[in-house]
């Protein structure tokens, strides 16, 4: 019986022995990942069979590298193997370390490759270590940087859109609306740093001379505050009826904090919307999934400040599976309003952006009572519609797409010594929106595939305090479980032994 069970065992590990074999000499893998972050998509399938010129890559990676640290180095090497034989050889790679010569590392400070700044643990102590991880792509004589590979992001992304950059012929143009008070490009310095990777973006002024680019692909209207004027309009109609897409942040109300009221706002770019059955209400949503605003109180020992949840800065989680939001976790939004579909069968009309389970829309004008203690049933309503994407014949008999968000806001970073870092989610549904609209190529399922987080904070407490104390006990019990197991078959074998024993002696 003994020698029965070490055969398997050993036939057993012989098995696996050879599918590591197997799957190391002929690079294959399984994988169970939640968004296929270990699957070339077809996007860059399409991408690399379209390659007519090899491309290089140089890999810098430090060695030594903590554990965590090393997978993301495995990971990208990996993916590359994956790349050069999809793309029957037209990808090769190296990997240099940098740390090896001074000259190496000079190249790859030249190079662009960013120096990072890594926790070690040696004898019991933590301290940092300089290290690179990044990667330059050259395709003839030029070239794209990628200075950082963060661990757990979206390296397919990353790379393929480096790619693509150095392949492509001409970069289909973005159309920013101006003159009728837009943010201009420069003070949606996050968003356009994404664009620039695949787009050319400019900023368009209309006029009785001027007129959207035949060859621009989207425009994006975002938060007008002065009135639009119909010649205007008809410049925009005339684009949307040739094919061309369009993205609307629209603010429909505002906030002013100074005398804490809030008021509708209208520049005819929502009567231009509800011709097309798209009503944008002029409404304030509020959530119990909110952002906080600082307010200043007076004490006896001077100002203090103080964080307050304010209902009218919805964060919003809840997205439907439109690829413009896919991978988003959190927006915030401030003073949003809803969006509602009046318009024929004839349009697809998908909502992608959501209120939470408790929330509300308030119709301006209103006061803000910062201080106000809110209870549950002032959020009698249940996912309000915050953004919504809409395809078919929106002018004339072309089909054409556009995305409409209810917050003009959400995505400005403002100009110069005012300017403020946004929300990366705040950027990527600017960006993704724009991808959908204008890339066929399907690149926008990569923008946010990767390790998503999964904060536990996110959780109810009743399930947080089962998972802290499943943790802690689970080990115990299955070892308790263990020990009864093996006293019980041990007492049933000796049970047996010895009535065995008896019966020989009878």
């Amino acid at each position: 019986m003994h020698r029965k069970l070490y055969t398997s065992i050993g036939l057993l590990i012989l098995i696996i022995v050879a599918i590591n074999f197997v799957s190391n000499e002929f690079h294959l893998r399984f994988d169970f990942t939640e968004d296929g972050e270990y699957t070339l998509s077809e996007a860059t399938s399409d991408i690399l069979n379209d390659l007519e010129d090899p491309v290089t890559v140089k890999a810098y990676f430090s060695q030594n590298l903590p554990p965590d640290v090393a997978k993301t180095k495995q990971d990208f090497q990996e993916m590359l193997i994956e790349y050069a034989n999809r793309a029957d050889g037209k990808v090769v790679y190296e990997f240099i370390n940098p740390g090896e010569t001074e000259a190496t590392e000079q190249e790859a400070n030249k190079n662009g490759i960013r120096t990072v700044m890594i926790n070690v643990r040696e004898k019991d102590q933590v301290k940092q270590q300089k290290a690179f991880m990044g990667a330059l792509v050259l395709l003839g004589a030029n070239q794209e940087v990628i200075p950082f590979i963060q661990p757990g992001a979206a390296m397919e992304y990353a790379l393929s859109t480096a790619i693509k950059k150095l392949s492509v012929k001409e970069k289909p143009i973005i159309s920013f609306l101006q003159g009728h008070g837009e943010p201009k490009l420069s003070e949606l310095a996050q968003a356009k740093a994404s664009l620039d990777i695949l787009y050319s973006s400019q900023e368009v002024t209309l006029s009785d001379s001027t007129d959207i680019l035949p060859t621009s692909k989207t425009l994006v209207i975002i938060r007008p505050t002065d009135t639009i004027p119909g010649a205007h309009f008809q410049k925009i109609e005339n684009f949307v009826n040739r094919g061309g897409r369009v993205l609307v942040a629209i603010n429909r109300v505002e906030g002013n904090f100074q005398n804490a009221t809030g008021t509708s706002v209208a520049t005819g770019l929502e009567q231009w919307l509800l011709a097309k059955g798209i009503e944008v209400e002029d409404n304030f949503v509020i959530d119990t999934k909110c952002g906080s605003v600082t307010m200043q109180q007076q004490t006896s020992f001077g100002t203090l400040q103080q964080q307050i949840q304010f209902p009218y800065i919805p964060l919003v989680s809840r997205f439907s599976n439109h690829p413009s939001v896919k991978g988003l976790e959190a927006v915030m939004l401030q003073f949003a309003s809803t969006i509602r579909y009046t318009g024929d069968t004839t349009k697809k009309f998908v909502p992608i952006a959501f209120s939470s389970q408790q929330s509300n829309a308030l119709k301006a004008p209103l006061y803000f009572e910062v201080q106000k203690q809110w209870t549950q049933s002032e959020f009698p309503q249940n996912g309000l519609t915050l953004a919504a994407a809409i395809e078919g014949k929106l002018s004339g008999n072309t089909k054409s797409k556009m995305i409409v968000i209810g917050d003009g806001d959400f995505a400005i970073n403002g100009e110069s010594e005012r300017a403020r870092q946004v929300n990366a989610d705040n950027v990527s549904l600017l960006v993704n929106s724009i991808d959908w609209l204008s890339d066929d190529t399907g690149l926008i399922e990569l923008r946010t595939k990767g390790a998503s987080a999964r904060p536990i904070a996110q959780l109810e407490d009743s399930t947080k305090l089962l998972l802290k104390y499943g943790n802690f006990l689970l080990p115990i019990v299955l070892a308790i479980g263990y020990g009864i197991f093996r006293s019980q078959r041990n007492k049933i074998r000796r049970y047996k032994w010895m009535s065995e024993n008896w019966s020989g002696v009878e």
